[in-house]
């Protein structure tokens, strides 16, 4: 059965149902580590903070934060951040370094990695970024680094007929997710509030919101994704800052609005289950009826501390408490049920959560 990961594109909407696979693959019977445990029952998961750090190179840095996360076909992991060298770190399943790339979204002093998703076209795979950064482009490469294109604020808005044309309307984008006929979304969540359509062939089809509260604007989409858990397509959005998720259909028509979420930055899907990163200091798993089944790391006590003082916490590891989160900024499955998640930390951190059976 083939392989559900975060950034992977579904070919058609029923290739995403016929790829809909079990959550919960078993794990290998292991006794608990020293690591924390976190959730319960089927939702029970190791918590390894700083999975990566002992097979980081000396010199590679996350600067100032880990943003976004990705797994490729082979199972490597790509991490974005905001440090040297490059603007990705790549690793292993087992945390060992692969390389460094990304350089195209790093001028310095400190790269601008953000928004990262994987798909395939046709044999090949591509990594298709988006950075925090307004002067530069997002971008499409190869697996090897090299640029196939890239998109900065004067293409999109020639390409969509000035929806950038006024020079109060910022851009810069957050995140990217895939269609099922070949076309893609660009979230602009930092900067004009859009999110963008395009079609396969790369043609602009339509920006999708604009700022605002009412139902179908936004206020900072983060982070989108395909959900197709049902067998009917759909755009789900992480609307951050109104703290709700919104569901448009393939022809951009809003569905459905979910609220009840502190500040959602991304989501993943895997079989019918939904993973939502909070940005404060949570993690979110939803079933195939949108239910809560599992809140990971969830304490008000810890989400007061966290969020005090301007989120000063972030730059405070000392302070971090073992199997909480600080803020989770990304978050994705791997093929085996286990969650990698990328924090918006001060010297970065990234954790894997490795489920339990």
């Amino acid at each position: 059965m083939s392989r559900s990961t975060r950034r992977r594109f579904l070919q058609s909407a029923a290739a995403a149902s016929a790829t809909i696979m079990p959550f919960f693959v078993r794990a290998s019977a292991m006794p608990f580590s020293d690591n924390p445990i976190v959730g319960s029952g089927e939702f029970t998961y190791e918590c390894q903070h700083n999975w990566d750090r002992a097979g980081l190179p000396a010199g590679h840095e996350y600067g100032n934060a880990s943003h976004g996360v990705a797994i490729d076909s082979q199972g490597l992991i790509y991490i974005t951040h905001a440090g040297n060298p490059g603007s990705i770190f790549v690793f292993d399943g087992d945390g060992k370094f692969v390389k460094a790339m990304g350089e195209v979204h790093n001028a310095g002093p400190a790269a601008k990695g953000h928004g990262i998703s994987i798909r395939k076209d046709g044999s090949e795979e591509f990594v298709y970024l988006a950075p925090s950064d307004t002067t530069m482009a997002f971008t499409k490469m190869t697996m090897s680094g090299e640029v196939v294109w890239s998109k900065d604020r004067a293409t999109i808005n020639t390409e969509s007929d000035g929806v950038l044309a006024d020079p109060k309307t910022g851009f810069r984008p957050t995140n990217i997710s895939f269609r099922p006929d070949g076309g893609y979304y660009l979230g602009d969540g930092y900067g004009s509030h859009y999110v963008f359509e395009y079609d396969r062939n790369d043609k602009f089809v339509r920006a999708l919101g604009g700022q605002g509260s009412d139902t179908g604007k936004f206020s900072t989409p983060h982070g989108q994704w395909l959900d197709a858990r049902d067998g009917v397509p759909k755009l789900v959005v992480a609307d951050r800052a109104n703290k709700r998720l919104q569901w448009f259909g393939m022809d951009g028509q809003h569905l459905k609005t979910m609220d009840g979420f502190l500040f959602p930055a991304d989501i993943d899907v895997q079989g019918e289950f939904m993973l939502v990163p909070d940005l404060h200091a949570r993690i979110t798993i939803l079933n195939g009826k949108n239910e809560i089944v599992a809140q990971l790391g969830d304490d008000e006590a810890w989400r007061i501390e966290v969020l005090a003082d301007n989120f000063a916490m972030r730059a405070k590891s000392a302070e971090w408490k073992p199997g909480r989160f600080v803020h989770p900024h990304d978050a994705c499955f791997d093929a085996d049920g286990n969650i990698y998640v990328t924090e918006w930390v001060k010297t970065g951190r990234v954790t894997k959560l490795v489920r339990k059976s």
